[in-house]
């Protein structure tokens, strides 16, 4: 069961395919996506990678505060969205 991990302070100009590429040092990423605005498709400077499960901590552990692009990223276990 593959778990979704948060990202912010993502470099305003990496491409989800350099996203993956960054975090597969560290563990096997499924898939890598960047959030963007709807109205212009610039970044908003975060995303979602998924990783699989046995990989989820040590990704977190490891590649928090790691600079991408000159930038400090912010790695966490992404939280469920509230129910509306």
């Amino acid at each position: 069961m593959p778990k979704t991990i948060y990202v912010g302070n993502i470099p305003w100009s990496a491409s989800e395919d350099e996203l993956k590429a960054f975090f597969s040092d560290f563990g096997q990423i499924i898939s890598a996506r960047i959030i963007t605005e709807r109205a212009t498709g610039r970044s908003k400077g975060y995303g979602f990678i998924e990783v699989a499960d046995e990989d989820a901590e040590q990704v977190v552990e490891q590649v928090n505060g790691k600079e991408m692009g000159g930038r400090k990223l912010v790695v966490n276990e992404a939280k469920p969205r509230p129910e509306e």
